[in-house]
């Protein structure tokens, strides 16, 4: 696998990444909800204005005059709401970050915003993200789904000390348990030459601090 670089006409200004922002499980997951509510509502005016149309109009006018503003009501409520999930992407997206960033500055972030930003990294190469970082996640930080279908997972490590062969089979373990076709290690540390060794004949993809820090949006499998 190769990781192309492309990180020379990049500004040198460090980017501020925010982290009051809506997590972008939470922003899923709310996207999830109001959409399935979306589907009722259309379904309810459908049936509403349509089917019922006839029959709506033998109701009393009281009954009639309530369901109008429900469904009014309704109508604007799906719009707000979508109008906050798309200021909220925005929000998102703005906080992502775009120039190169040191190691020591990767570091320094928080693990919520270190995996966004190694999300943004395969967002931009086509993939399909989802952050799963945080307790019960089986080791992985990220599952990645590209164009095709096939799924890889990644795993995110801020560390400062040097990663050994023990993460590397850790991963491919996530890997297997997971059924991914590859599987990638980014971290803020150096990998060991053992390491590497032990994953060069595997659909695995090693990147380290000093990679990472040269990667603007250039990650490729």
């Amino acid at each position: 696998m190769l990781i192309r670089l492309n990180a020379a006409n990049r500004p040198n200004a460090t980017p501020v990444i925010r982290e009051d922002t809506i997590s972008r499980d939470h922003l899923a997951r709310l996207t999830w909800i109001v959409s399935a509510v979306t589907g009722f509502f259309v379904l309810w005016v459908l049936w509403r204005y349509g089917i019922a149309a006839e029959a709506a109009a033998r109701w009393p006018r009281w009954l009639g005059d309530l369901l109008e503003l429900s469904t009014r009501a309704g109508l604007l409520t799906l719009s707000l709401l979508w109008a906050l999930i798309a200021w909220q992407r925005r929000a998102l997206k703005r906080a992502a970050p775009s120039a190169r960033m040191t190691v020591d500055e990767l570091y320094a972030l928080s693990p919520r915003a270190f995996e966004q930003f190694v999300a943004e990294l395969f967002e931009r190469r086509g993939y399909t993200v989802e952050v799963r970082g945080r307790a019960g996640d089986l080791g992985v930080d990220l599952a990645l789904t590209r164009a095709d279908g096939r799924r890889a997972v990644v795993q995110c490590k801020r560390y400062r000390h040097q990663v050994g062969p023990d993460i590397v089979r850790e991963l491919f373990g996530t890997m297997v348990h997971e059924r991914a076709f590859h599987g990638f290690l980014v971290t803020t540390a150096d990998i060991s030459e053992a390491a590497r060794q032990w994953a060069a004949d595997k659909p695995m993809t090693l990147i380290d601090g000093a990679a990472l820090s040269a990667l603007s949006d250039d990650l490729r499998a």
